[in-house]
């Protein structure tokens, strides 16, 4: 089969569309025939030799993938070969094949193209697990959500909104304001024109929940802004891993700061999270309630491109990649 492999040798850490060994099937595994994958940060990172892929995972980029089942696994439960899914991964988006663990598959409708699908399961599930299981975010909450403009802000407004959340975002242009408004925010904030958080203090007494893409530069804010009992949900750290902390604030408003990864997390408890959110918010997918936000779709053969979509911060929502139509 084919996949994108990163070129070391090269300056810029190239991506090359290259024959690579085939995917070998286990017993709880599903082979799928990938027709779209989608780009996440992650996968910058892993490019940039800075965030390795977890252990038994494919070595090649990509955290999701839609496809059709090629060949299913001896204890690999009820899926055969022709059914349409989509799936988060630990790695191996960006290839003709992956062999995926049957508990993390994902069974796409009919109407849905593998475009659509591949969309869906890194972001909502991020969303998902940090807001709802790590954040306890509750009906009736306010939330803070950073970076509402990208793949997993877009899916986490919508999420958070539909749960019956007041949602406050932060994004870096006013279109990306505009657009997460029209998924269910109530009021955004432009983070290069007005300090977010005096402009949300003004409109609130403080949220009760914050899922931040930031780190460092946004911990004294954040923490500003949490209510009494408030959570702060990490999951990146694009202004970079260091801040000051006043720890007087945590005390005082006992607060919760709680850092997240779902790339690095045990299979099982993956397959919790799929679980979880199918429970509570798949048929609202497949309703067309809440759908996956798409920015740009190219072949995977411009998946440096793509990158640079993502590098440049251009994207409203996610970047897809098909593999085949």
């Amino acid at each position: 089969m084919k996949a994108i492999v990163v070129d070391e040798n090269s300056p810029d850490r190239a991506l090359r569309w290259r024959e690579v060994p085939d995917p070998e099937l286990g017993p709880e595994e599903v082979l799928v025939d990938v027709r779209a994958t989608a780009v996440n940060r992650a996968d910058l990172l892993q490019r940039a030799g800075n965030y390795p892929p977890p252990p038994g995972a494919p070595p090649y980029l990509g955290l999701e993938m839609a496809g059709v089942v090629a060949a299913v696994g001896k204890r690999a439960g009820d899926w055969s070969p022709g059914d349409r899914v989509c799936a988060l991964l630990g790695g191996g988006g960006y290839a003709e094949q992956i062999a995926v663990p049957h508990s993390l598959l994902l069974r796409l409708p009919e109407a849905w193209s593998f475009s659509y699908a591949a969309a869906i399961p890194e972001v909502f599930l991020t969303a998902y697990v940090n807001l709802f299981m790590e954040g306890g975010l509750q009906k009736g909450e306010t939330v803070l959500i950073h970076g509402g403009g990208s793949g997993v802000g877009t899916a986490a407004v919508q999420l958070a909104a539909h749960a019956g959340c007041r949602v406050l975002v932060t994004a870096g242009t006013d279109a990306k304001i505009a657009r997460c408004l029209e998924l269910g925010a109530k009021f955004g904030v432009n983070y290069r024109e007005s300090d977010f958080a005096d402009a949300i203090l003004e409109q609130t007494d403080g949220v009760d929940v914050i899922l931040d893409i930031a780190g460092g530069a946004y911990l004294t804010p954040n923490l500003r802004l949490l209510k009494t009992k408030g959570r702060l949900v990490l999951i990146a750290l694009l202004t970079g891993p260091r801040a000051e902390i006043d720890l007087s604030a945590v005390l005082m408003k006992r607060l919760r700061l709680i850092g997240s990864l779902l790339r690095s997390r045990p299979i099982p408890e993956k397959a919790e999270i799929v679980r979880a959110f199918k429970k509570q918010f798949w048929s609202h997918l497949e309703e067309g309630h809440i759908q996956p936000v798409i920015d740009t779709v190219l072949p995977i053969e411009q998946a440096a491109e793509a990158h640079r979509i993502l590098e440049q911060n251009r994207n409203i929502g996610k970047v897809v990649l098909t593999v085949k139509q």
